[in-house]
């Protein structure tokens, strides 16, 4: 949803209804994540999409029936066999849709999740979708920084002990930026069978760190924001290390690379691109990436380049275990030549990793074309 926020907040500041359609739920091959979000605004205006175009009719229908109710609605949408001309996922999967009615009065919390999702900031969203708490209900929290516990923005899905419940587990999906359904009894108790309650995680977009100021380096950057990363590009030389090379948007820092990473924070989603193949930057730069939280670590560089590198990193003191995060040399075999090719097979590598991926083409695979599970924030 993070991606259609900018519309919603307009519309949010007019005082102007919208239905608000979210994925809580996915099965099988569904084409999109819990989390993915369409919405129907003041003139019938969409942003989003909930699938990819197969349902996508129907839920503007739902979105409109939503908004002139005020009542928020719960479908599911699945593959139907025996109706060819039935609204459903050509892909064969099924989703859950939540549809409801968003106005300043009735969902107080949105415009402080809206304003913190812009900021950069932590929170996530649980909104009741079905059970005898109201539907649609929603309780915004983030982290608290100073105590460690969890502190509620706006909001409530009515018991105090359901709140402080749906709290606690939201500060834990969101340490994960994690999204998914929780359970709950009416008072917050550990239950199968009562409240179902859809957590939506937004945390801090992930970093990307690229390493040397070069014509990859500015498609590598591109090709980051692209994909929703946050992107600081660093490099030694001023001359090339420049904000004007980059794309807007685009971090860029003047220092030796092993001395910024050094003294930068990265965790699980952090991605390390070293496109300088230079051994003098590379080879204390990998020696502090390779110890560190990051879920990608690319080296630019030809395969002798690549069989240096590694001699000089084993002779530095870098273990077997720690050798075995890089990815060197960087990006899938697409054949790729120019600089926008070669980001292309960088990030192509960063998505395959992410979701367990093969890099195969999709005819010669089988089974499940999307993957199914937690969706990262």
């Amino acid at each position: 949803m993070r991606e259609i926020l900018p519309a919603l907040s307009r519309w949010y500041a007019r005082g102007a209804p919208f239905g608000l359609a979210t994925v809580v739920a996915v099965s099988r091959s569904a084409p999109r994540d819990p989390g993915a979000a369409m919405a129907v605004g003041p003139g019938d205006e969409v942003v989003g999409s909930v699938s990819g175009g197969c349902v996508e009719g129907a839920v503007f229908e739902l979105a409109q029936e939503v908004v002139a109710s005020g009542e928020a609605r719960l479908e599911t949408f699945g593959y139907s066999d025996e109706d060819a001309f039935a609204v459903g996922l050509t892909c064969g999967g099924e989703i859950t849709v939540l549809v409801r009615r968003v106005t300043p009065d009735e969902d107080p919390s949105f415009g402080a999740v809206a304003d913190s999702v812009a900021a950069g900031h932590p929170v996530t969203v649980a909104t009741v979708i079905d059970g005898p708490a109201p539907r649609g209900a929603t309780l915004a929290v983030r982290p608290d920084g100073e105590r460690g516990a969890a502190e509620v923005v706006a909001g409530t899905l009515g018991p105090a002990g359901l709140d402080a419940a749906v709290a606690a587990d939201a500060r834990g999906e969101l340490a994960l930026g994690a999204t998914g359904l929780r359970h709950y009894g009416p008072n917050g108790e550990r239950r199968e069978d009562d409240v179902t309650v859809f957590l939506h995680s937004f945390a801090p977009p992930p970093r990307m760190l690229v390493f040397g100021a070069i014509d990859y380096a500015a498609a590598v950057a591109r090709i980051g924001v692209f994909l929703g990363h946050r992107v600081t590009v660093c490099d030694a030389r001023p001359v090339f290390a420049t904000p004007e090379r980059f794309p807007a948007g685009v971090e860029v820092v003047v220092d030796w690379p092993h001395r910024y990473l050094s003294g930068t924070d990265t965790d699980a989603r952090t991605v390390i691109c070293v496109l300088t193949h230079d051994p003098k930057f590379d080879v204390p730069l990998l020696e502090e990436a390779l110890r560190r939280p990051a879920a990608y670590i690319g080296a630019m560089g030809s395969r002798r380049t690549h069989e240096e590198r590694m001699r000089r990193l084993r002779e530095a003191g870098v273990g077997e275990r720690e050798l075995s995060r890089l990815r060197s040399p960087v990006g899938l075999d697409l054949g790729a030549r120019t600089p926008e090719e070669v980001a292309v097979s960088v990030a192509a590598e960063i998505v395959a990793l992410r979701w367990g991926g093969t890099g195969a083409p999709l005819t010669a695979t089988a089974g499940a074309i999307h993957p199914t599970g937690t969706t990262p924030g």
